[in-house]
């Protein structure tokens, strides 16, 4: 990266863009997550949504020369990283926070740990109704309305 201030840094409140408050309550982290994904591609930063790649800059060929003058530095990489961090951890509930919250992690660490927590919740509600699906019997209620309604 060269000289110029990268978009990310220009952020100021990350409330105006994601006004969602991500809590371990509510059903919006699908919500939360696609906005959240589409303001780090708008501001060039969801690949700290992602592993991390590491590319070495080679001497030789002027291609590879051109893709290595458009990575970051370790420390502007460190840097935006943290932005990322902040923007997640200013978008979820104090609970949540205390969850996800780790020393030195990365905004990748934090973002698998947000969604394995959301994704692993869901098998638990989807086995309940299916059992409960399972053991509602027609002949339990007064009439097929009454059914259907439960």
């Amino acid at each position: 990266m060269d000289g110029k201030i990268h978009p990310a840094v220009t952020v100021s409140n990350i409330k105006h863009f994601i006004p969602i408050t991500l809590d371990n309550e509510s059903a919006q982290y699908n919500t939360w997550s696609e906005l959240f994904c589409i303001h780090c591609t708008a501001y060039l930063v969801d690949d700290h949504l992602k592993p991390r790649i590491v590319r070495h800059s080679a001497s030789t060929g002027d291609k590879e020369k051109s893709a290595a003058s458009t990575d970051p530095t370790p420390e502007q990489w460190k840097r935006l990283d943290a932005i990322v961090l902040q923007w997640i951890y200013g978008t979820i509930s104090i609970d949540l926070l205390q969850t996800v919250m780790k020393k030195q992690t990365t905004a990748y660490d934090a973002w698998i740990a947000l969604e394995n927590f959301f994704q692993d919740n869901k098998s638990s509600p989807a086995l309940h109704l299916q059992t409960k699906l399972t053991n509602t019997r027609l002949d339990s209620f007064k009439d097929m309305a009454a059914y259907c309604q439960e």
